[in-house]
């Protein structure tokens, strides 16, 4: 039957007119799913050739199909093929093209499959490609981090709890303690691909197909390491696309964390880091402002990460089996993350791989509110005191600096025997950062020496995502 209105509606044999105005507006989906295009290309190469061996084209049809599809790819990546305005969504769009190519020979390409398992098949397939490009820009970020660490390996600072002064730790330690979040995040991706790679093409609407398919071959095709095993779940399931988005919003909240910190570092008040003025802002107003705004939208934008997630967590919540037209709601909270991310992290690599660190600066702060206490604490039980007492004790020692105005090491002989007898003038030994630094030797504390070994681990182990990030799992 034809359309009344002329469109290439994949449906409407049973209408007898066109949608309404205020229907059809509310339904499109072109505007943002015609990034889909080329893997759905893809998916109809695979399909094309899986039908000819059911016997539903000859070689000639098949060539025929398979040369349009190819020349469809290049008008569309070329931008001489485009929606239009009628189109309902991006398989309408492209089956338009097929039909202005091949005629009825096209509208063969549509036997044994359905919007719900194309779509499905698509966005798995547009995921697990971009994740990896994803994966590259965080290594980056990662290796800029790294690379400061390396250079400020027994650089002190003061390690802080509650923003507030608490131990002496290396500068590297604490620049590789924001990359370790970011390999977690590389291992979800991973892990998360791991599971995305089931191919749903095949599943039809929700009961498979009457037609002798293959999607065992579809799937080898994609890259997919099998087809669905159920495929009322294949066109139902949306996990995929809610696991990538909570792997992207905590990858967002490391990055905000980071943020917060390039921030506090960058403040007059610490002083800590300078940033290039290539990777910072300046005022309208006030023309002495060097502002670290990239670390300020990193903070910003791990909102819309997380409010991405949220929306296709409610979206899905309650949806009955199998394809309910909510689902087309899980799109653009995807996309909007992969493009969010695009943006962030390059960003935060060049904010990163470009700044100073003011060794002078976080060298002198190191000392400062009392925080090699710890130290004498743990001097004291070295010799023989329960810990319990040696809290009491220099904690004695802080208030008694306190009113006094000074630091520990100020202290004369007699103070210290006055606060206890257990304290005597060898107890300096452990008043210095660099005492305190080179006592800890441990793995994974934050010496000298335990942050050069993780500095190598860490080293590696960017080495070994490398590989991953660049591999192709879409064929090309």
């Amino acid at each position: 039957m034809a359309e009344s209105d002329g469109a290439t509606r994949l449906w409407g044999g049973r209408f007898a007119g066109g949608p309404a105005e205020a229907l059809a507006r509310l339904s499109v989906s072109v505007q943002f799913d015609w990034r889909l295009a080329p893997y759905d290309l893809l998916a109809s190469r695979a399909h094309a050739r899986v039908l000819a061996g059911a016997g539903l084209l000859d070689p000639d049809e098949l060539g025929q199909i398979l040369a349009a599809l190819d020349d469809l790819d290049s008008a569309c990546a070329a931008g001489q093929f485009r929606p239009v305005i009628e189109d309902e969504d991006v398989h309408t769009a492209l089956e338009r093209g097929l039909l202005e190519r091949l005629g009825a020979l096209g509208g063969k390409l549509r036997a044994g499959r359905s919007r719900n398992d194309q779509v499905a098949t698509d966005l798995r397939l547009y995921l697990r490609d971009h994740a990896r490009g994803l994966a590259v820009a965080m290594v980056e970020l990662a290796d800029a981090l790294t690379e400061q660490a390396a250079r400020n390996v027994d650089t002190p600072a003061p390690g802080l709890t509650h923003v507030q002064h608490a131990q002496p730790v290396t500068f590297g330690h604490w620049l590789l303690a924001h990359v370790h979040p970011l390999l977690r995040d590389l291992d979800r991706l991973r892990d998360w691909d791991a599971r995305a790679a089931i191919s749903p093409l095949g599943s039809g609407a929700l009961a498979g197909s009457s037609l002798p398919l293959d999607p065992a071959a579809v799937a080898k095709e994609l890259g997919f390491t099998a087809p669905a095993a159920n495929s009322m779940d294949a066109v139902a399931d949306r996990d995929f696309v809610a696991e990538f988005l909570f792997v992207t919003a905590l990858i967002g909240v490391h990055l905000s964390r980071l943020g917060e910190e390039v921030v506090l570092w960058t403040s007059t008040e610490f002083g800590w880091v300078e940033l290039d003025d290539a990777f910072a802002t300046g005022s309208s107003i006030m023309p002495q402002k060097k502002n670290a705004d990239i670390a300020e939208l990193a903070r910003g934008k791990s909102g819309r990460l997380v409010g991405g997630l949220v929306a296709v967590l409610t979206m899905l919540k309650g949806l009955p089996l199998t394809y309910d037209r909510d689902m087309q709601e899980d799109k653009e909270p995807a996309f909007d993350a992969i493009e969010t991310l695009g943006l962030l992290l390059p960003a935060l690599a060049g904010m990163i791989s470009t700044m100073t660190v003011r060794v002078d600066r976080l060298t002198e702060a190191a000392p400062v509110g009392f925080s090699l206490a710890t130290e004498v604490a743990d001097w004291l039980v070295r010799r023989g005191v329960p810990f319990r007492e040696a809290h009491e004790i220099t904690g004695q020692l802080v208030a008694l600096c306190s009113v006094r105005g000074c630091e520990l090491e100020d202290l004369t002989d007699d103070d210290l025997k006055t606060v206890s007898g257990h304290l005597d003038p060898s107890v300096r030994e452990v008043l210095s950062v660099q005492s305190a630094l080179a006592s800890r030797t441990t793995p994974g504390s934050t010496g000298p020496g335990p942050v050069a070994d993780q500095l190598a681990l860490v080293q590696h182990r960017l080495d070994s995502w490398r590989e991953w990030a660049v591999e192709k799992v879409v064929p090309r």
